[in-house]
């Protein structure tokens, strides 16, 4: 396509070069004239036989007009568009902290990707995954990104007008930074920093000050969710019991007055307030009592982000929304796209929650989302299974509804994707005994990878549910919805070899037990010669998975996956040993396949509609790792 771009502002031509080159269109005066128009009110795009007009308001809706008219021009000589945003802001938050720890080029893939959707913000989540000379200790052998790296990505994103905002934590969640010794005088429990201890801020001073000066933003969020034991640790020794309210906005206070100091403006999580006010500790506590004396201390240019992914309710999300803005502070809404504990992406949960989350900020006058896509427990889920969500949010952000035709078009124009493709992936998890949707946070791809087949420690969860069956039929469409997703290829290569390996291993300790309770040594036998094929399959998957994961992340903490894969791999060969010895009458019987399976119920409750949701240490073993 070649097009005639006329009236282009300075500040769009870097940006605008960038695009047309990922969409392959060239400029030329000799090209489809297309006049380009800035002025307040809705993105407006008008196309007649003869020449285009593209009208805009801010920088980021500029390249999602530019889309919609690449877009529309491939298929219709007329047509005429109109959008209305419905936030000031729209993004997402970009976990390296756990593990994955994404590329520069990765993450200027994704800016792209978001130009043309119409995202303008990026939060990088960085616990301690960036460089500060004074402490190099802190993200060290983690893929810590240096200051060269977030200035680039900065500079990157400014050429859509997207704000990258760095993200840090000031409180709680740095475990991988206090782990070694040179914090000992500044923690308080294993993940939280000792508050009010002089060494404390000048660590956080300098997190603020280093954190910050890569990006071109006066923003920063400081973190302070989840410090479930503030205040009882080395706090407590110390300074004995105190009120933890008034600790947590003494602390706040300070951290603020840092930020102040560099002419930052924060944000922070808000859910300790609600937690502290619970006599649960629950964050959505609707009887939640924040006293009055504790809501005025609450710095008054501080941004509260209501962070929610859970909810299918409307109203309750409307509710919680009425309940920040009554702490002083027109909310920041987070919502989620599940690419977190699992090894795939839980779409069902992420569309359910976003589609209730987001209107009701629509209803309550929220002006700024953003879409966390965290990465716990080893970053499994690759960040590029996030697209779907991202469009999602996208087009909620410039409609009061989303049409899902829509949806898929633009998913399609913006990634370059079938999104049918990308969401069959959620039926990794959404498996026969699992609730619609899956709402109940079920993982059973994960334990049935990870899982000993001597020991089947999930093996009663999923008895009669025909998993292997499942898994094959999943392969199979796979296969054929992937196809022609050649700039996707890795990813699917993946979870089709990903899904066959489930088609084996799933019912495989079953079988197992099986046909050892029945002293079957035929079957047994035939049992037996399979495993070296499934260790094939299985190295093959791993050689796959960390094909993917270099394509997007640093390599660092691709070292935790190997581990997991190696200890799939050294139990089958254990099994065939163990297996053997009992055929061969070298023992006389097999302990483990001994043991009676229970059904796995913890470390969360069970509601129906699970079959377990758990980290590794907890799937691979009933011993202890620690």
């Amino acid at each position: 396509m070649n097009l005639h771009v006329k009236g282009i502002l300075p500040e769009l031509e870097n940006g605008l070069s960038i695009i047309c080159e990922e969409l392959n269109v060239t400029q030329s005066s000799t090209g489809f004239p297309v006049q380009i128009e800035q002025r307040v009110g809705p993105l407006e795009i008008n196309c007649t036989s003869e020449s285009g007009i593209i009208r805009y308001e801010k920088q980021i809706h500029f390249f999602r007009a530019f889309g919609l008219f690449v877009e529309q021009l491939t298929e219709h000589k007329e047509f005429y568009i109109v959008e209305e945003p419905q936030f000031q802001t729209n993004g997402i938050m970009i976990d390296a902290s756990r593990n994955g720890v994404m590329t520069v080029e990765a993450i200027k893939l994704f800016l792209r990707k978001m130009a043309l959707m119409g995202l303008d913000v990026v939060m990088m989540y960085t616990e301690d995954t960036f460089e500060m000379e004074k402490y190099p200790y802190f993200g060290y052998m983690r893929g810590r990104y240096s200051e060269a790296e977030l200035r680039a990505c900065d500079q990157y994103a400014a050429n859509f007008g997207i704000e990258m905002i760095p993200c840090i934590q000031t409180l709680a969640h740095l475990t991988e930074a206090l782990k070694w010794n040179y914090a000992g005088e500044i923690r308080d429990t294993e993940d939280i920093l000792l508050v009010g201890e002089e060494k404390t801020y000048q660590f956080i001073e300098e997190m603020i000050k280093v954190a910050s000066r890569s990006f071109k933003t006066n923003r920063i969020h400081i973190g302070m969710d989840e410090a479930h034991r503030l205040g009882l640790g080395a706090f407590l020794q110390k300074n004995g019991y105190c009120d933890r309210f008034s600790i947590m906005n003494e602390h706040l206070q300070k951290v603020v007055s840092i930020t102040e100091k560099y002419q930052l403006k924060p944000m922070i999580w808000s859910d300790m307030y609600f937690r502290l006010g619970s006599k649960t500790g629950n964050y959505y506590d609707l009887n939640a009592d924040i006293p009055t004396d504790v809501i005025d201390e609450i710095p008054k240019n501080l941004q509260l982000v209501y962070w929610d992914y859970y909810h299918t309710d409307q109203d309750f999300y409307e509710t919680f929304l009425e309940k920040h803005k009554a702490l002083g502070s027109d909310p920041v809404f987070a919502g989620g796209i599940w690419t977190w504990n699992g090894i795939s992406p839980n779409y069902g949960i992420t569309f359910a929650t976003t589609n209730a989350a987001l209107a009701a900020c629509k209803n309550t006058g929220v002006k700024e989302v953003f879409a966390t896509m965290w990465g716990d427990n080893g970053a499994e889920t690759s960040p590029l299974t996030g697209l779907p969500g991202m469009q999602l949010f996208a087009e909620h952000g410039y409609a009061k509804e989303v049409d899902s035709s829509k949806l898929a078009d633009r998913f399609s124009f913006c990634v370059g994707g079938n999104i049918d493709a990308f969401l069959t992936l959620t039926e990794f998890d959404e498996t026969p005994g699992v609730a619609k949707d899956n709402l109940k946070e079920s993982h059973p791809s994960k334990f049935l990878l990870w899982q000993d087949l001597l020991t089947g420690l999930y093996d009663e969860n999923i008895r009669g549910l025909s998993m292997n069956e499942h898994y094959a039929k999943l392969a199979d469409q796979l296969t054929k919805t992937s196809q022609n997703q050649l700039e996707w290829e890795p990813l699917f290569s993946y979870y089709i070899q990903l899904a066959k390996v489930l088609s084996v291993k799933a019912e495989f300790g079953l079988n197992l037990k099986c046909a050892y309770d029945e002293r079957n040594k035929s079957r047994l036998e035939d049992l037996c010669n399979q495993v070296e094929p499934l260790h094939n399959m299985v190295d093959n998957l791993r050689i796959k998975h960390r094909e993917l994961w270099l394509s997007t992340n640093k390599p660092f903490g691709w070292e935790v996956l190997d581990i997991r894969y190696g200890g799939v791999l050294a139990r089958l060969n254990t099994t065939v040993d163990r297996l053997t010895d009992y055929l061969e009458g070298k023992i006389q019987n097999i302990e483990e396949l001994e043991t009676e399976r229970l059904y796995h119920d913890a470390p969360w409750i069970m509601p129906k509609g699970t079959l377990g949701r758990n980290t590794y240490h907890r799937i691979a073993t009933a011993g202890s790792f620690f």
